[in-house]
């Protein structure tokens, strides 16, 4: 069952196309080691391959370009994995994106759910580690425990029914784009400006929401990192997570914005095949949203 909230001014946009490109965007700081594992189990249909990178001082860029010639390489332009999902987004060629991380902790074989969800009815699938078949092997009781509370803290400040509200392995249509708000433009400074850290899966989640888009749950396992250390810091972004959900809170951004959902067509429109050919599984999606919605 999927829900969609009440009030959004829509329009619906004809995609002739019964299966819709898929993009996938991977942030990378020195993630060489990490690569060949991550995109091994990429599905093999998909659109494009877009790796925005963090000036690596590794290889990152020449096994990007080995492992996958079609491969797109962004340079983001200012520094945290905010600034470059906002640089992958504004270059994005497809119809549905998908936010990977590129330390081997998130499976690129778990796409195929995730453009599922988005097939029937979604506008959001938001990846949780805390349903069914979801788990994690890395998350750390003092981080399980900050996530636990931050989790009650956006349920309460936006209405929604989060799960797990600190992970970042989500997709989208690209029709959620300017909800997003976010500022890939060249400030022409190398340091971080708000929302180009860690804090900018709260700022994408709590914008969804803001704009009453439909969000579905998606169960997701989480591994280990493979090779190198994380840039996560748990107090430091911790704090930055909590400071997002209040400056959200009171401002605008997501809000105001019409929405052109895209509408596939074609032979398969009533089911269409996600890439990888995954099947679209009733039980793997759980709906989160606010009162005052309705059922589709």
């Amino acid at each position: 069952m999927t829900r969609d909230f009440v009030g959004l001014s829509v329009q619906r946009v004809p995609v002739h196309r019964s299966v819709p490109r898929v993009s996938v965007v991977v942030p990378t700081y020195n993630e060489a080691k990490n690569l060949p594992h991550v995109f091994s189990r990429l599905p093999p249909d998909l659109h494009e391959v877009i790796v925005v990178d963090g000036r690596s001082i590794d290889d990152t860029v020449e096994v990007a370009r080995a492992l996958r010639p079609d491969v797109r390489i962004v340079r983001q332009n200012r520094c945290g994995k905010g600034n470059a999902l906002a640089c992958g987004f504004a270059v994005v060629t497809g119809d549905i994106i998908v936010m990977l991380d590129a330390d081997g902790s998130a499976d690129p074989l778990e796409i195929p759910r995730y453009v599922a969800a988005l097939l029937t009815g979604a506008d959001f699938a938001k990846g949780t580690r805390f349903l069914d078949s979801g788990g994690s092997d890395d998350i750390t009781p003092t981080r399980a425990w900050g996530n636990r509370w931050l989790n009650r803290a956006v349920n309460v400040l936006f209405g929604t029914r989060y799960t797990d509200l600190c992970y970042g392995y989500n997709a989208f249509w690209t029709h959620c784009l300017p909800v997003l708000e976010l500022d890939a433009g060249d400030r022409r400074q190398t340091g971080r400006l708000w929302g180009d850290g860690f804090e900018i899966e709260t700022i994408i989640n709590t914008r969804v929401a803001k704009a009453r888009l439909a969000i579905t749950e998606v169960p997701s396992f989480e591994s280990r990192r493979l090779h190198g250390l994380s840039n996560l810091n748990t107090w430091r972004d911790g704090v930055r997570v909590l400071r997002a959900l209040v400056v959200e809170r009171l401002n605008r951004r997501g809000t105001g914005h019409v929405v052109a959902r895209r509408q596939v067509t074609g032979a398969d429109t009533r089911r269409p095949r996600p890439p990888g050919g995954a099947a679209v599984l009733a039980r793997s999606a759980h709906v989160t949203g606010t009162p005052g919605l309705k059922s589709a």
